[in-house]
């Protein structure tokens, strides 16, 4: 018995450093895994931020390219067509037709005022697109004392009439320049009307919005691009030289 007490106590000191030089491997090895967790979860952060970001670029731009594809198609046929405009030959369809009001309408307008930026009233509105075809609408009319004109401008066409007031006797034509002529001015916006002016708004941000978004884009994807720089400061480049080189000012 007294010699077994001495081996006993020898080994538990024995028992307790290799604990202890366990545990401490055991943190040793710890301490790298937590540090590599937390790196990946840092890393993943900008990932994450850099896949959300894509995504609402792809989204705002394959919308806006939607909601201005027919846009812009027609403006760049219409872009060429206009640039061409001395080489597109188009003749105009000229139609000049005469007829007379009604007595009862006609008396309508011997006794209205003369006014200026007056329509004209419903009822000879509606006798003037039945009897020679040109809707008049709310079109402001310029009146005098012998007659009332009135001008209604369209895209790719045009078109007035004159009423004598004493009389009733219309006079009025109307000129037809052709689809080009009507795509063209729908291009420039002429004679379009509130609704196309401010359609023409919306379609000019969607363009920017796409072109916008396409840029970012661009440059998310560059580095696996190498001829995206190039390009796009070819694409600048150009047109300012052009401008600054070949045009006077």
């Amino acid at each position: 018995m007294s010699l077994q007490q001495p081996m006993s106590s020898h080994r538990e000191p024995q028992r307790a450093d290799g604990a202890a030089s366990v545990a401490a491997v055991r943190d040793r090895t710890a301490a790298p895994a937590a540090t590599s967790s937390q790196n990946a979860a840092r890393a993943r952060k900008p990932r994450r931020a850099k896949q959300f970001w894509m995504k609402q670029l792809h989204s705002w731009h394959w919308i806006s390219a939607a909601i201005s594809l027919a846009a812009m198609f027609v403006f760049s046929v219409t872009g060429i067509t206009l640039n061409h405009a001395a080489t597109i030959s188009a003749k105009p369809q000229i139609v000049t037709t005469t007829a007379v009001l009604p007595a009862s309408v006609a008396g309508l307008l011997a006794r209205i005022e003369p006014a200026d930026n007056t329509p004209l009233p419903d009822a000879v509105r509606a006798e003037v697109e039945a009897l020679v075809g040109v809707d008049t609408g709310a079109v402001a009319a310029e009146w005098s004392e012998d007659e009332v004109y009135v001008a209604v401008p369209g895209p790719g066409s045009d078109a007035w009439v004159s009423i004598d007031r004493a009389t009733g006797a219309i006079e009025a034509e109307k000129t037809d320049r052709g689809w080009v002529s009507f795509f063209n001015d729908l291009h420039k916006g002429r004679n379009t009307g509130a609704a196309w002016f401010w359609l023409i708004d919306v379609l000019a941000v969607a363009c920017i919005i796409f072109t916008f978004t396409g840029l970012l884009l661009l440059q998310l994807h560059a580095r696996n691009r190498p001829s995206t720089w190039p390009l796009v400061g070819l694409g600048v480049v150009v047109p300012a030289a052009i401008i600054l080189l070949f045009m006077h000012f």
